[in-house]
């Protein structure tokens, strides 16, 4: 059985503005790549979705990281949770109906960790005690705005691990409590 992870980078006040945050440093973006590839499946709404499409084709101005993690990205399954869209790219599956039942039947065919991405899909997953862990990953960096880490009410949870991802990330993983 797989367990369901979400997990963004977030402002120490609590928002997970990618475009204000800024790239990860060199270390965290190592980390990320990392867990990109260990994963069995990511699951994104539609926000983020189109937000991780920049990954879909090669640019010139990118490094070798920068290509490592678009090819380790393309790679991995990936679910879309959306009524609005009506296609989604290579190796991904839209989800336009009834998402619990799909994820639910993913969580017990899959194994491993599958990574959830997008705040309000998030919420709408966990108001279906869906989420197994939160991995909130604090940039030393104070946005005052923007769209929260928790979209909804923050559920009751219980702190696990902290690590020190890089010189400026630190991940705190939590459980449902």
């Amino acid at each position: 059985m797989a367990k369901l992870v979400y997990g963004l980078s977030q402002s120490l006040d609590g928002y997970v503005d990618h475009m204000k945050l800024g790239p990860p440093a060199p270390a965290a973006f190592r980390h990320f790549i990392g867990l990109v590839r260990g994963a069995a499946g990511l699951i994104y709404g539609r926000r983020t979705y189109e937000i991780m499409r920049y990954w879909e084709e090669d640019l010139p101005a990118w490094d070798a990281e920068d290509r490592e993690f678009a090819v380790v990205w393309r790679n991995q399954p990936k679910w879309v949770v959306s009524r609005s869209l009506k296609s989604v790219g290579p190796n991904s599956t839209l989800v336009a109906d009834d998402f619990e039942t799909v994820i639910r039947r993913l969580k017990a065919e899959l194994a491993g960790e599958i990574q959830v991405a997008g705040p309000v899909l998030a919420q709408s997953l966990t108001e279906a005690g869906l989420i197994d862990e939160y991995r909130l990953y604090l940039r030393p960096v104070v946005l005052g705005g923007g769209q929260p880490f928790f979209a909804g009410p923050r559920p009751p949870l219980h702190l696990v691990a902290s690590d020190l991802i890089a010189d400026d990330l630190i991940r705190l993983t939590y459980v449902p409590a």
